[in-house]
């Protein structure tokens, strides 16, 4: 009995040293973005840090304790003097409430000492209000890349060792980043952005902080730079640039941001031209035909060959003229020439084959001849500065007639001369048979 009366009366006053000596009453701070813990360099008990996102000289830090004793009591918080290191008296209320808040903190520590009867209870915490301010304007621009100025102040963020009252910094791991859209584009404060964009650009710069704290600031690239681009279209084989001589083209200007009436197009001789004369050129070979300056040029190539054409586009700003050049992939193609006539047709009125066609491509002029097959010429057709035939290249030269009267069904003969686009003589001769049986 004794033992267990002694057991008793020991196990009351270890209860009662412990609530004398204070037990940690539970500290937690509302509305916070972030909690840690210090790392003091003496201090052998370390205290929840809560960081506070605010604007700056905006104080808004919150504790709050709470405790399980139940009736009145007393809640004390103290604050830590850095200056004299201890705390001292901040605010007191006493109340039945299981809970004490305080708001509207600045920075530093508070100890929060709960007190009912001989029982007390004691916690600690740091508090910090954590901002950023950022800046963000346009730099140097030139026709090759801009600048982007971003600049930020934040707050500086420390505790103290309670035994050394030493100062501790808090490494808040700040980073920053530049957006265009939800695209990032620089991680560095000033950065170069190369190959500007031809549209004004809104970028934001974020500046963002370990513990969730961050603010932005917007500013506006003003665009100075062009680029150049154009397409063509004409009487094009399927999938080409290539077409009959003549070929119109038409040259379709698609540029960003270049400045109108400044285009130059560079119209070059034919390809083939060119490397012939250089093989025996002492000097630089003229490559360039002529230079248009309308904005969308219509040119036809009369002549059969091969051709390139370049685009200048030019954007005129206060200190820069930025240039951008652009040639098609594909050469624009004005075929060479060629004839070819049938070996037969049937004008029998059916609709089908009831002319002499002669197909050709790329002539200039041509001259076509018809003999029966005593010699005797019975038809002639010629055609000079020849235009084109919308998508056939071919003409009826002959309806089967001598005259008015329907010639003989039989052998005749055909003789077909001229010129080319590609300056080459050309001539085609056979004969071909006429049936007039449906």
């Amino acid at each position: 009995m004794d033992i267990k009366f002694n057991g008793k009366v020991l196990l009351v006053f270890l209860v009662a040293l412990s609530a004398s000596l204070g037990a940690n009453a539970q500290l937690s701070a509302p509305g916070s973005e972030f909690s840690g813990i210090t790392d003091y360099p003496v201090f052998p008990e370390n205290d929840s840090i809560y960081v506070f996102c605010t604007q700056e000289n905006s104080d808004i830090g919150q504790l709050r304790v709470e405790t399980g004793m139940e009736g009145t009591k007393t809640f004390l918080w103290e604050k830590y003097n850095p200056g004299t290191a201890v705390f001292e008296f901040y605010y007191s209320e006493s109340s039945e409430s299981l809970r004490s808040t305080i708001g509207n903190l600045g920075n530093g520590c508070y100890r929060a000492t709960v007190r009912l009867g001989d029982s007390s209870e004691v916690s600690r915490a740091w508090v910090m209000n954590d901002w950023v301010l950022a800046t963000a304007t346009p730099g140097e621009s030139n026709c090759e890349y801009f600048e982007l100025i971003g600049t930020y102040l934040e707050a500086q963020l420390k505790y103290y060792d309670l035994s050394s009252n030493s100062e501790v910094e808090i490494n808040k791991d700040t980073e920053v980043v530049w957006k265009k859209g939800q695209n990032n584009v620089a991680r560095v404060l000033m950065p170069k952005i190369y190959d500007p964009p031809t549209e004004d650009t809104e970028y934001t710069l974020t500046v963002s902080d370990k513990f969730g704290c961050s603010a932005s600031a917007a500013t506006t690239y003003i665009s100075i730079v062009t680029k150049a681009s154009f397409t063509v279209d004409g009487k094009f084989d399927s999938g080409t640039n290539q077409g009959e001589a003549p070929l119109e083209v038409t040259f379709t200007n698609t540029s960003e941001n270049g400045d109108a009436g400044k285009y130059e197009w560079f119209f070059y001789r034919n390809l083939d031209d060119i490397k012939k004369e250089s093989e025996t050129a002492t000097e630089p070979v003229d490559s360039i035909m002529f230079v248009a300056y309308n904005d969308e040029p219509v040119y036809t190539y009369e002549v059969s060959g091969t051709y390139i054409v370049k685009l200048v586009s030019k954007k005129y700003s206060e200190f820069h003229v930025c240039t951008d050049t652009f040639e098609i992939e594909d050469y624009i193609v004005a075929d060479t020439s060629f004839i070819e006539a049938p070996n037969v047709f049937t004008p029998n009125g059916d609709g089908t084959n009831d002319n002499f066609v002669v197909k050709f491509w790329s002539m200039k002029d041509i001259k076509i001849t018809i003999f029966n097959r005593w010699g005797k010429k019975v038809h002639y057709w010629e055609l000079s500065n020849i235009q084109g035939f919308e998508d056939t290249w071919e003409e009826s030269v002959w309806d089967g007639r001598i005259g008015k009267t329907m010639a003989t069904p039989g052998v005749y003969f055909y003789v077909v001369e001229g010129t080319g686009r590609d300056a080459t003589r050309r001539r085609a001769h056979g004969f071909f048979h006429l049936f007039r049986s449906k």
